[in-house]
């Protein structure tokens, strides 16, 4: 068996029990600069939390969360900052939308084929800051910002009535799409669970195993850490970049089925924003694994909804926000601490190590 490395082991602990500590000792301090009680504010958020009702609810939210800090992890992995998720899955959820109002077929077919379209046009939408950057040069990040713009034109365009939308009192939506299009829940009390966790969790397998466990990936992640190194192994790195864009995309056309195919059954103005930037703060909360991310998910599906609840006591609406923004700065510096202090230990060690070596071959040569 594989001796456990005890350091690694503490070290490993030690970051996230540091980020919790600090983000409860800063959000104590602000609660208390308004006059208010952090520890009942604490009380009101476990209590509330924790009813039934609450948890199908957090459940339900943190799945589009954890689909989307997938797309901006597996572009994370690759050294790439894809802040072009939003855009990539609103325009996917769109043109979905789209192709499912105007088909009526049976479920077996016409869910998948939602599924295959949001993800293809996600794809081609990241694609395109993948080719920029390895044809021209241009950063993923401009390209990203401007193509989330360019979206929301788009959208912004054919949603309008005569074009590819109705209008339906203020509000202009898509046709809405048939009953065979409706995505199965997962019976539970009071509410049922949402279909698509399912497909949540097959998709944080197949990142894990395909990155993780497969040459594709170690190139992918080489690529990551050295451009220069995986090209000296063989490795195209212009073919990678283009590829991990093409995944991340794809990955974000997964952020707006659950609510496309579960819940508003058509693409219309009020159709949710902004969730492909909670996504990069989620995928920093977790370090881009997994497990981490979909914990990540979960707390913050959870501050969103007892947040509404400190409302009712009196407590500054604001306060979640700052939560979330002080949760994610101590997870990231709390393991950039802890990494450095692991660098320092293997180098004291090696030295150490090296000492030790150069002592004993001294000692051989006086010997002789």
């Amino acid at each position: 068996m594989k001796k456990i490395d005890r350091t690694k082991l503490t070290l490993g602990i030690a970051a996230p029990v540091l980020a919790i500590v600090a983000a409860l000792v800063i959000t104590s301090v602000i609660i208390l600069a308004t006059g208010k009680d952090p520890i009942h504010a604490y009380t009101v958020m476990v209590d509330f939390g924790s009813k039934s009702d609450s948890q199908v609810w957090i459940i339900n939210k943190a799945v589009p969360y954890y689909l989307s800090a997938l797309a901006v992890a597996i572009g994370f992995r690759m050294n790439l900052f894809n802040i072009g998720v939003d855009g990539q899955y609103r325009i996917a959820a769109f043109f979905a939308a789209v192709v499912g109002g105007a088909l009526t077929l049976p479920g077996f077919l016409q869910i998948p084929l939602i599924i295959l379209v949001a993800m293809l046009v996600g794809s081609v939408w990241a694609g395109i800051a993948g080719i920029l950057k390895t044809t021209r040069g241009v950063s993923e990040v401009i390209t990203t910002i401007m193509l989330n713009s360019i979206a929301a034109a788009v959208i912004g365009y054919f949603l309008q009535e005569g074009r590819l939308a109705v209008k339906d009192g203020n509000l202009f939506h898509t046709p809405n799409l048939p009953a065979s299009s409706h995505f199965f829940t997962i019976p539970t009390q009071p509410d049922p669970l949402d279909g698509f966790l399912v497909v949540a969790a097959i998709a944080g397998v197949a990142y894990w195993f395909v990155l993780g466990r497969t040459r594709f990936g170690f190139d992918l992640r080489t690529v990551g850490q050295s451009e220069s190194a995986a090209q000296a192994g063989g490795v195209s790195v212009k073919r990678m970049v283009v590829t991990s864009m093409l995944l991340s995309g794809a990955a974000a056309g997964l952020i707006g089925m659950p609510t496309l195919l579960g819940v508003s059954y058509n693409y219309g103005t009020d159709f949710p924003v902004g969730i492909g930037f909670t996504g990069i703060a989620i995928a920093l909360l977790g370090r881009n694994h997994p497990l981490g991310m979909a914990a990540g998910a979960l707390l913050w599906g959870f501050l969103e909804r007892t947040g509404t609840q400190l409302e009712f006591e009196d407590y500054e609406q604001e306060i979640v926000g700052v939560m979330q923004g002080v949760i994610v700065l101590c997870v990231v510096i709390a393991y950039e601490v802890v990494r450095r202090y692991g660098q320092r230990l293997q180098q004291r060690k090696v030295g150490e190590e090296l000492a030790a070596q150069a002592r004993k071959t001294d000692k051989a040569e006086v010997s002789a």
